[in-house]
């Protein structure tokens, strides 16, 4: 399909560039307070994360293609094929942009919101309304923010305080050694869901493209092949091991000092959060999830334990990329279909 189509080619690099940014700003967050606590060395946690980021994609994508499919209906980028494929690749274009922008700035954006504003900002310019965002697909969105954000809070304080509960009488250099070890674990599971969740958001694009290449707008049912799921889990994988550690820093030490415990609260509370989102079909973020936890965690052990200036810029973070990246979209869709529809 590559070689007899050029366009493929160019959609292709550009999905794929985008899965990298991915795993390189995103995916951090997975293995973030493991990290901090010093259970599992920087390096080995990023080997970690990127086996489970694989693992996570090509599982869940076998055994449940939810997420992937809401996302493949949440925009329509029917009509013109041609200039159908243009706006996607200027959404594509749009989100590494703001991507790399919150990376400079240490800021751990969502690429899964970043991914859905920008092909939602692409299918608006290609439609010249809102004609091309489906409203039933974009609700799960609104149910993903509402779910990661109480759930997230509210898991991480509630397994926190029980953790306490349980170990409340235990020998404290045993109890440290155990969640240690026990933390290793959770950044693994996270990692499996976040391979999980964004793995097949990903995905859903390369068949978007897949189809418009061919000239196809109308892509009607959804299948995916076992092929595309590794390639895209690599990819991923590639990005969480070239780097990562500002977003890890800005999660796991500068928001919530965290103890071992605490640490694997979080990571089970988000991983519990994720796990329920990705069965039921909702788009969620990995990192509103995880630092939503992080929150409830440190909540636990009253207010003043969570440094509310960063989780403030994180906020601003998550509330501007809807309409920012979502703005960069449309506007790179509109210049891209001008200069290069002919």
């Amino acid at each position: 399909m590559l070689s007899a189509n050029p366009s493929l080619i160019v959609t292709s690099v550009l999905t794929i560039g985008v899965i990298l940014v991915n795993g390189w700003t995103d995916a951090p967050n997975a293995i973030a307070t493991c990290v901090s606590t010093r259970s599992i060395r920087p390096g080995r946690a990023i080997i970690m994360a990127a086996v489970f980021n694989l693992l996570g994609t090509v599982v869940m994508s076998l055994f449940n293609q939810s997420v992937a499919k809401t996302i493949f209906h949440m925009v329509d980028f029917g009509g013109n094929a041609q200039e159908a494929l243009i706006a996607l690749c200027a959404a594509m274009v749009a989100i590494v942009l703001w991507a790399v922008l919150a990376w400079r700035f240490g800021i751990p954006t969502s690429e899964s919101h970043a991914l859905i504003a920008g092909l939602s900002g692409a299918a608006v310019a290609l439609h010249g309304s809102f004609g091309g965002i489906n409203g039933s697909e974009w609700l799960k969105v609104i149910y993903g923010l509402i779910l990661s954000t109480f759930m997230g809070f509210g898991l991480g304080f509630i397994t926190t305080k029980g953790v306490e509960l349980l170990f409340r009488h235990s020998n404290r250099r045993k109890a440290d050694s155990f969640f240690r070890k026990a933390q290793v674990a959770g950044g693994a599971a996270m990692a499996f869901m976040h391979g999980a969740q964004d793995g097949q958001k990903f995905i859903s694009v390369f068949l978007i493209g897949m189809f418009l290449a061919q000239g196809q707008s109308d892509a009607g049912a959804v299948g995916i092949p076992v092929w595309l799921m590794i390639l895209c889990a690599v990819v991923m994988g590639l990005g969480t091991s070239i780097g990562g550690y500002r977003i890890i820093k800005a999660v796991g030490m500068d928001m919530v000092r965290l103890s071992c415990y605490q640490g694997f609260s979080s990571d089970l509370s988000a991983a519990v959060c994720l796990l329920i989102s990705s069965v039921t079909g909702i788009p969620v973020s990995t990192t509103h999830t995880k630092t939503t936890a992080i929150m409830g965690v440190g909540a636990s052990g009253g207010l003043k334990k969570v440094n509310w200036s960063i989780v403030r810029e994180m906020v601003l973070t998550w509330v501007l990329t809807f309409p920012g990246c979502g703005a960069l979209g449309f506007v790179m869709a509109k210049l891209f279909i001008l200069v290069f529809s002919f």
